[in-house]
């Protein structure tokens, strides 16, 4: 109960500072939510992968759920400054700068993403009385990578695309 308090507090924690730092990098109150929305999705790929493997969540998936959450938003991140990249290189076009990005990036996340899971597998499946204590944390990564993975190309861009509307709408407000 006292690791799970104190996970709790440290995982509060490092969300804010992970916000801070996006919010430096991005110069936007707006564009680290793009990035950290991710996370939850993640959480519920590493829930189910263990519901799949009948596994139960224990201190090492809670463990490797930060590490997940860290890959995550290493992807959104990436996909998120390309897209920006291309907002700069496209002069404002804002549909094209996202869909092109996102065609950009998709390949590359995939890769890193599959050479990830397709390593942890193996560990995952393993018998070996040694290796039983790490399945949980192989099986958090896998499955809450697989499906953060599908979703930070398709999410990440609907997302970033609602601020950008929104931000319009409030422009044209402000300018009435």
């Amino acid at each position: 109960g006292e690791a799970f308090a104190d996970m709790s507090t440290g995982g509060t924690l490092a969300l804010i500072c992970i916000y801070v730092i996006l919010a430096w990098v991005f110069s936007s109150w707006s564009r680290p939510f793009a990035v950290m929305i991710m996370i939850p999705f993640g959480l519920i790929g590493a829930v189910v992968g263990h519901f799949v493997m009948g596994l139960q969540m224990n201190i090492l998936s809670l463990f490797a759920l930060i590490a997940l959450s860290g890959i995550v938003v290493n992807n959104s991140i990436i996909l998120v400054a390309t897209i920006d990249r291309r907002l700069e290189e496209l002069g404002g076009a804002f549909e094209e700068a996202v869909i092109s990005g996102a065609v950009d990036r998709l390949r590359p996340v995939l890769l890193t993403s599959m050479t990830t899971i397709g390593g942890l597998s193996t560990l995952m499946f393993e018998t070996s009385l040694q290796a039983q204590f790490l399945i949980p944390m192989a099986t958090t990564i896998v499955f809450g990578l697989a499906y953060g993975t599908v979703l930070v190309l398709m999410i990440v861009p609907s997302v970033l695309s609602l601020i950008e509307r929104n931000r319009n709408r409030t422009s044209a407000a402000r300018s009435e």
